[in-house]
């Protein structure tokens, strides 16, 4: 029963070019995934954290990151495993009010979530470009549309966009790691639940002539 479910082995006579296109297939999804590390809702909340704590609660991020990278390689093992994915196993292994009550559990946090990104992006266009909050909320509402779009001409153009939006978060913030200058001792000793780490950084930064 087990050998029906192993994949098919392939051959090792297969050119290194088409082994490299397949691997970077693959990371499509993971890209796509990795967005709900990087929305607009988890900076705001990560940079005000950060400017009144300092590197306090670092370990916090860094514990959540790690719990919700084990859910998804297990969700992954689970797909893997058993061809389905998570609500369709939850739907045949529970009772049917279970599965209508973690229905509309994934429903709320889903709305919870987007709720923080949509209003992430309006802010940060009104802060960044001085557009007005309600039309900024249009435009996130139409870029997001025009995004979720591009699934109808094929899944791999909407991964490349969102590829592409990525690397433009992470030059962003590699600019503001580099101008900030952060504490690498500090970072470290931070990474630990028991640490008392002090305020590292200020923003923005104080002049030496104020008091």
């Amino acid at each position: 029963m087990r050998s029906s479910c192993r994949r098919p082995a392939r051959s090792s006579s297969t050119a290194p070019g088409v082994a490299l296109r397949y691997r970077l297939a693959v990371l499509g999804p993971a890209f796509v995934a990795a967005v709900a590390y990087v929305d607009p809702g988890n900076f705001a909340t990560n940079i005000s954290g950060g400017a009144r704590y300092g590197y306090l609660l670092l370990w916090v991020i860094l514990a959540a990151n790690l719990m919700a990278m084990l859910i998804q390689y297990l969700s992954a093992k689970v797909g893997i495993a058993t061809g389905r994915n998570l609500p369709e196993l939850c739907r045949e292994r529970f009772p049917r009010r279970v599965s209508f009550g973690l229905w509309v559990q994934a429903e709320l946090i889903a709305m919870a979530t987007d709720l923080a990104e949509f209003v992430g992006a309006a802010i940060a266009l009104n802060l960044l470009f001085g557009v007005p909050l309600f039309a900024a909320g249009l435009i996130t509402a139409v870029v997001g549309f025009a995004i979720l779009g591009l699934q109808v001409r094929g899944y791999r153009r909407f991964e490349t966009a969102i590829i592409g939006l990525l690397g433009v978060i992470l030059l962003g913030f590699l600019y503001d790691t580099l101008k900030i200058g952060p504490d690498a001792s500090g970072v470290l000793s931070a990474s630990s639940p028991a640490s008392r780490a002090p305020r590292a950084c200020c923003w923005p930064p104080e002049s030496s002539g104020r008091r």
